[in-house]
């Protein structure tokens, strides 16, 4: 199929339904006030995310209907229904603000059922866990036992993983261009991959989701007339993680693919949950002690923040490209030589903060 053409139909989806959003009643009665954990001074609409989801629900059916009759495992089509009821949910959420206690119990129920429906998917006349080139065995077992042990063990972690993906999403989309960047990047790398792989419907959907992002961003870049909302950021955390078990089940990647391609936002995010968690601090409740959020309040702009991202986030996706295909032990070195640079650079921001912030 020609990619490209889903791909643009999501892009002009998002941008007509954002520039509509922008002047109705909507954008006047949901907006992201400033509070003294925001890094925003302006009241400033938390929609964008609708826009975000029409247009990669609009591309993906086209993907879909183009591939109807030969529909890839897993499921275009299963997809899609949990990303319109995620997105629903995540709605709602930003209209009542839902607790904690009523959202992350959705999460993963959305979660579990992807992840369930891609292991179950994986057993169907194929080898029980298709893992991508370069994968040795899982548990090192004889293959019969490893299975009936992997697979519970697999399905409670990658339920948590991908319902931690969703969360850190959230919690990493606080600065303008920040979380639409890492889509354009990460589902860029995503598309580039499945294509080198030969896996047309995941190549085609994964480029959906970055032409939708690419859309927001003409509306989110500094300054920021929208932003994505829970409606947007937990979907494309939710949309991350999916994908990135589908092309994995489908042999397009290794399962390390994914955390390298989004690892700007896992390395962030989740060095910052453990380091509140060893304070003792209440890990759900909003804060401002992300890498990133301590860089604009030492004085970087929201654009500076931005485009310093994207190099890393460029970065990131092209060492995973290259080393998708790559031995074993060049992969676990380069690994390794980015676990180094992240810890040095949450370390000079986490010194320097301690010192401008005090």
């Amino acid at each position: 199929m020609n990619a490209p053409i889903p791909a643009a139909l999501a892009f002009m989806v998002c941008y007509a339904t954002l520039r509509w959003l922008l002047r109705s009643t909507l954008a006047r009665t949901t907006l992201d006030q400033p509070n003294h954990r925001s890094l925003h001074t302006t009241p400033t609409p938390r929609i964008g995310g609708l826009g975000v989801i029409v247009g990669i629900l609009s591309g993906g059916a086209m993907v879909a209907a183009t591939l109807l009759g030969t529909a890839p495992v897993p499921s275009l089509q299963i997809l899609l229904l949990l990303l319109a009821l995620l997105g629903g949910f995540c709605f709602i959420d930003d209209r009542r603000g839902l607790s904690a206690a009523v959202r992350l119990p959705v999460h993963l129920l959305v979660a579990l059922v992807w992840v369930a429906f891609v292991l179950g998917a994986s057993s169907l006349g194929e080898p029980s866990i298709k893992v991508g080139a370069g994968n040795t065995a899982l548990l090192g077992l004889q293959p019969a036992l490893e299975q009936s042990l992997a697979r519970p063990v697999l399905l409670i972690t990658l339920t948590f993983g991908l319902g931690w993906m969703m969360n850190l999403y959230n919690f990493m989309d606080g600065a303008n261009g920040l979380a639409g960047g890492m889509a354009v990047f990460g589902f860029g790398a995503y598309g580039i991959a499945a294509y080198l792989a030969g896996q047309p419907a995941l190549a085609a959907f994964a480029l959906v989701i970055a032409a939708a992002a690419l859309a927001f961003l003409c509306f989110n870049f500094d300054p920021a007339r929208i932003f994505l909302g829970d409606v947007g950021s937990i979907p494309l955390g939710f949309l991350a993680g999916a994908l990135g078990l589908w092309g994995w089940q489908s042999a397009a990647w290794p399962l390390w693919f994914p955390p390298l391609v989004f690892s700007p936002f896992v390395a962030d995010a989740s060095a910052t949950l453990a380091t509140r968690a060893l304070r003792g601090e209440k890990v759900w409740q909003a804060h401002r002690d992300h890498a990133y959020q301590r860089l604009i309040r030492m004085g970087w702009s929201h654009q500076r923040l931005a485009l310093s991202a994207y190099v890393l986030m460029t970065a990131c996706a092209a060492s995973a490209l290259v080393l998708r295909k790559a031995e074993n032990w060049l992969v676990f070195a380069c690994l390794a030589i980015w676990l180094v640079i992240y810890a040095l650079l949450l370390n000079v921001v986490a010194q320097r903060s301690r010192r401008y912030l005090a």
